[in-house]
């Protein structure tokens, strides 16, 4: 039985940005890289528990999953999933934890 899978309003954010980023170079990769976490996403809602642990945070409910060079970090709580964000993985995590609400 597939969670529900939400987005919060600060991943979608992230991932506008992330598009409106690629796009000044190429739209095409813009649409391939947003096609593709839009994928890895409904995959999470179906297996919640493959992605890694986020090492920054420890906790067994927020997890990443890779979508090229970016980390999509989702929580699970009960039978739902939220995204909570999209960040390059050069990138350092801070104030993740305001995203959890």
């Amino acid at each position: 039985m597939d969670y529900q899978l939400a987005w919060s309003p600060e991943a979608a954010e992230d991932l506008e940005a992330i598009a409106k980023y690629i796009a000044r170079d190429s739209l095409f990769y813009a649409q391939s890289v947003v096609s593709k976490i839009l994928e890895t996403s409904i995959t999470i809602g179906e297996s919640p528990l493959v992605g890694r642990v986020l090492p920054e945070i420890g906790d067994n409910n927020i997890r990443e999953r890779f979508v090229y060079s970016y980390r999509l970090v989702y929580v699970i709580r009960q039978r739902k999933v939220l995204i909570i964000a999209i960040i390059h993985g050069k990138r350092l995590l801070e104030n993740i934890e305001d995203r959890f609400g």
